[in-house]
């Protein structure tokens, strides 16, 4: 979850890798540093954001052509100036740069130490570059050889640039298990660990794969296995343009994110609906459309945001599809002994294509037999070429760490899916066909709730010095009420739950007070007059209630403080909507608070380590 970002061409690449160190910095904050090639090895790092690192280096009037940056995410040992990247090995020969952990590091060390070496930080990062430093010291080796010595005796994940005091001219980089992209230009590359700070400049891209190694010059670039034998890469274009990556007038990512949902909706829909039939159509799955039909199990592994997104999938597969379901972390699914048959379909769901836990859970089911695809919007990500199939949801980057606009396109790209293998199995219910012609209406009624900004504000204003939220919500509307709490806790540090509104009596109840704020989803479904009942028994206890209903609603307007409105549309499709107030809900909140909103503390966008 660091970002790591690298340049070796023809500019000043001091400026270039704080750029590329500011797109990044979404995805780690506690520290960051940059390594420059000038004659010798120049070391800067600070403690804080790239802004300090920026301040710290102060002008620099001589231009270098190769260099290398971090913004970390702390795993091994405490934000600080020394155990911030780059790590430098005690020759002074190497600097290193790395997004990963390395799990026998503690083994590693005490061997060096063995050797005499000594260490400054606390990070498993410094044992790796005093590692290379030693092959190459003891056995009269290249760099490139001295590299690919130590990573031949690494256990865990890595992607890494590694520079060399003795052979100044190339970059050294490598992965395993951790992303690394590298941007191909007319006499120039920059290495990162995802597209955001390469699209400035080139279009042009390779995706390294596990236990590859890429040696980069001013003149040309080898791609290599860790093993030695060279690889002929695949070379992609990425979709991606460089206003995507700004703010565009707005305070922070996330409102920006959370304002894009109408298009990001709309762009998930795209082509996927034959407008004669009302026929789902996903290009993605046509190779594997004889498994799908077949299939007897369906299977979701995700983490967090992603994870409630399945859950939400849960109730659509089994409506519309008629099919048994499985919702399960990958962090748990992945060390587990998990029962796969011939016949199940793992659907692997991760915004960015390469959280750690769900990547190493695609690789486990797919040694197993299982089919595998992924629901991803990291084109080219490592989800995205590990799995069999998939469909991509076409959300636009998200650089806001707490999901918002991904979450929506994935629900939606679920519910599409849902529909498909309806369609592959002759299950569909005919609901179905209404769910699908609703779901084309997404776009202007999510418009439509964005308009309820200045009411939300007003609730926000109300409720910012709690420190405690309820949500609650019955079928389809549980998942987002986990969904609503996550955001709360994750951007506002406000503690939150969200929980099934019938569970409410069998704990949850207790903590009710005049002190409470809770949510509740309540849009006119079946289950309406069960959440009013459950509604007026938290009123009973003088419990302070937010209430998200349907438009024109009259019964709850007499009993909650505050009631926010959303179009009606079909149940199935009306967590799309139900999920927009309780987005600029948590977002409101967090910014009266004075939180960092794009950035909140300990959390990183992209969890590539466990």
């Amino acid at each position: 979850m660091c970002g790591i970002v690298g340049y070796i061409g023809y500019r000043d690449a001091y400026p270039i890798l704080i750029d590329g160190l500011k797109r990044l910095e979404y995805r780690g904050y506690d520290s960051a540093g940059v390594a420059l090639m000038n004659g010798q090895l120049e070391l800067f790092k600070k403690k804080g954001k790239v802004a300090d690192l920026e301040a710290h280096v102060g002008s620099r009037p001589h231009p270098v052509r190769i260099g290398m940056g971090h913004t970390r995410w702390a795993t091994h040992g405490e934000p600080n100036d020394i155990n911030a990247h780059p790590h430098v090995s005690a020759s002074g020969t190497f600097a290193l740069i790395h997004n990963g952990i390395i799990e026998n590091y503690a083994v590693l060390r005490q061997r060096l130490q063995n050797h005499g070496y000594s260490f400054q930080s606390d990070t498993d990062t410094e044992v790796l570059v005093q590692l290379i430093d030693f092959f190459y010291q003891e056995g009269q080796v290249t760099a490139e050889e001295a590299v690919r010595m130590a990573l031949s005796e690494v256990v865990g994940a890595y992607g890494i640039i590694v520079m060399c005091q003795d052979e100044p001219d190339q970059l050294i980089v490598a992965r395993k298990s951790s992303p690394i992209v590298i941007g191909l230009a007319e006499g120039e590359y920059i290495v990162a660990s995802d597209a955001t700070p390469i699209v400035a400049y080139t279009k042009d891209v390779i995706y390294l794969n596990d236990g590859e190694m890429a040696i980069l010059t001013t003149e040309e670039y080898t791609i290599k296995t860790i093993e030695n034998v060279i690889q002929q890469p695949l070379l992609q274009r990425i979709e991606l343009e460089l206003e995507e990556l700004e703010k565009g007038g707005y305070d922070h990512f996330m409102l920006k994110e959370i304002m894009e949902q109408p298009r990001s909706i709309a762009e998930s829909l795209r082509g996927r609906i034959n407008p004669e039939t009302g026929q789902v159509v996903l290009g993605g799955l046509v190779d594997v459309q004889e498994e799908l039909r077949a299939a007897n199990r369906i299977i979701f592994v995700a983490c967090g945001t992603s994870w409630h997104a399945g859950l939400l999938a849960e109730y659509l597969f089994e409506e519309f599809a008629r099919v048994p379901v499985e919702v399960e972390y990958a962090s748990e699914f992945r060390y587990r002994n998990p029962i796969i048959q011939k016949g199940d379909v793992v659907i692997a769901i991760s915004q960015s294509g390469e959280t750690a836990d769900t990547l190493a859970a695609v690789e486990m089911a797919k040694e197993r037999g299982a089919l595998v695809l992924g629901v991803v919007n990291g084109v080219g990500s490592s989800i995205a070429r590990a799995t069999h199939a998939g469909v991509y949801i076409h959300a636009g980057p998200e650089i806001g760490v707490a999901s918002t606009k991904a979450f929506t396109s994935q629900v939606t790209v679920l519910t599409l899916m849902a529909g498909y293998i309806g369609q592959l199995k002759g299950t569909l219910v005919p609901g179905m066909a209404e769910a699908i012609a609703a779901l084309q209406a997404v776009p202007d009624k999510v418009a439509q709730i964005l308009d309820s900004n200045a009411l939300l504000m007003d609730v926000s204003a109300r409720f910012k010095s709690a420190t405690n939220f309820l949500y609650l919500g019955r079928g389809y509307h549980f998942p987002v009420a986990l969904e609503g709490a996550l955001k709360l806790k994750e951007i506002s540090y406000i503690h939150a739950e969200g929980y099934p509104a019938a569970e409410m009596k069998h704990g949850p109840i207790a903590l009710i007070d005049e002190n409470m704020p809770v949510v509740f989803i309540a849009t006119r479904d079946e289950s309406y007059e069960k959440i009013v009942s459950n509604l007026q028994e938290v009123v009973t206890r003088e419990g302070r209630v937010i209430a998200i209903v349907s438009e024109g609603d009259t019964t709850i307007p007499e009993l909650a403080d505050y009631v926010i409105e959303v179009p009606q549309t079909h149940p199935a499709i009306m967590p799309l909507l139900t999920v927009i107030p309780l987005q600029l809900l948590s977002y409101h909140i967090a910014v009266m608070r004075d939180c960092n909103v794009d950035q909140p503390r300990n959390l990183a966008k992209s969890v590539t380590v466990e």
